[in-house]
C-alpha cells in the first residue's frame, strides 16, 4: 500500500494510518527510535526479541532504494529500553520530495517515540579527524534549505508543530554530553569528536572547491542526510541525539591521489559499527537507569 503518486503531500490521517496499523501488529510501545545510516544497519540487530517489517508491508511507506540500507523497520528492546529502528533511511537524491523522506519521524512521533538517535557515515571536513571517529553532532547546516528545499515548506500541521520552530536547539545538549561522556568511560576518547554537520543533497561526492567552501562556513562533516529528520523531529517535539561515524577524509587537495566511494563508506561503517554499537548500547542502558528519556 503506498502513497498516491503526484506532488500531494501526506494528510495527517495517512501519517496516523501508518502510525496505527504499525501499533496494530506489536505490543511494543517505543518511547526511542534509531535511524541507521549507511553500513550502519547494525545497530538494528541488537534489539532483542524482533518483530520486523519490510518498508514495502508497511502502509504509505517510502522505499529505501540505496545499497547499505536494508529497508527494514524493527521494533524491540535494547538495553531495557523498547526501541523502533529504521534499518534503511530515505534520500533527497533517490527522487523523494522531502516530505516523503521524512515521513517515518512523524510516525514515530506518533506511535509515543520522545527521542530519535540519527546516525549517518559522513565525510570528514574537519582535517583533525581521521577515519572511524565519532563525531556527535552539536549543530547543522543545511545546504539545500538555502535552495527553498525544507521538509516544513507548504501548509503547516499544526497538530505536529509550531510554523516557524526554532533549530538553535535542535540537537539535544543533556545526551550530547551523556553521549560524550559515556564514549570517554568506554576508552573513546581519541576518537571522539564534537562538531558541525552539514547536509548536501547528493549523491556525488563534493568536489574540492566545495569541501574547502564548506569546510570554511564551520562544517566539521558532510553527508547527504540526517538535516531533514532533525528538523522534522524537533518540530513535533521529539529529541534528538546526532552521531556521524567518520567514514571518508573529504579531499581538500588538488594534489591528491583520493576520492571519495560509496564501498569505502560501506566497508568502513562495517569496521567501525561496533564501536557506535556499544556506545549506543551502553548510552541506553544509562538513559533506562536516569529515566532521561521522557
Amino acid at each position: 500500500m503506498a502513497h498516491s503518486t503526484g506532488d500531494s503531500r501526506y494528510t495527517y490521517e495517512e501519517y496516523k494510518q501508518t502510525a496505527d496499523w504499525l501499533l496494530s501488529k506489536t505490543q511494543y510501545r517505543p518511547t526511542m527510535a534509531i535511524v541507521c545510516g549507511s553500513g550502519l544497519g547494525t545497530l538494528g540487530e541488537l534489539l532483542k526479541d524482533q518483530v520486523v517489517f519490510h518498508y514495502a508491508d508497511i502502509p504509505n511507506f517510502p522505499q529505501s532504494t540505496v545499497p547499505g540500507h536494508a529497508g527494514r523497520l524493527i521494533f524491540g528492546n535494547l538495553n531495557g529500553t523498547p526501541c523502533v529502528c529504521m534499518q534503511g533511511r530515505f534520500h533527497l537524491y533517490e527522487g523523494y520530495p522531502l516530505w516523503k523522506v521524512t515521513f517515518p519521524i512523524r510516525v514515530f512521533r506518533l506511535i509515543g517515540v520522545k527521542m530519535v538517535i540519527i546516525t549517518n557515515a559522513a565525510g570528514g571536513l574537519n582535517q583533525d579527524y581521521k577515519v572511524g571517529d565519532i563525531m556527535m553532532i552539536k549543530d547543522h547546516i543545511n545546504m539545500p534549505g538555502f535552495a527553498g528545499q525544507n521538509p516544513l515548506s507548504g501548509p503547516n500541521e499544526d497538530r505536529f508543530g509550531l510554523r516557524f520552530p526554532p533549530m538553535s536547539d535542535a540537537y539535544d545538549k543533556d545526551m550530547r554530553k551523556l553521549a560524550l561522556a559515556v564514549g570517554r568511560e568506554l576508552g573513546y576518547s581519541k576518537m571522539l569528536k564534537e562538531g558541525v554537520y552539514c547536509g548536501i543533497g547528493g549523491p556525488n561526492f563534493e568536489t574540492i572547491a566545495e569541501c574547502r567552501f564548506l569546510n570554511r562556513l564551520g562544517a566539521d562533516a558532510v553527508g547527504m542526510s540526517t538535516v531533514h529528520e532533525v528538523i522534522v523531529a524537533r518540530h513535533c517535539g521529539l529529541r534528538v541525539l546526532g552521531i556521524s561515524l567518520i567514514t571518508n577524509k573529504a579531499v581538500i587537495d588538488y594534489d591528491s591521489e583520493l576520492t571519495a566511494n560509496h564501498e569505502e563508506v560501506l566497508q568502513t561503517g562495517k569496521d567501525s559499527a561496533k564501536y557506535l554499537e556499544k556506545l549506543v548500547t551502553t548510552l541506553l542502558q544509562r538513559i533506562e537507569l536516569n529515566n532521561n528519556v521522557c
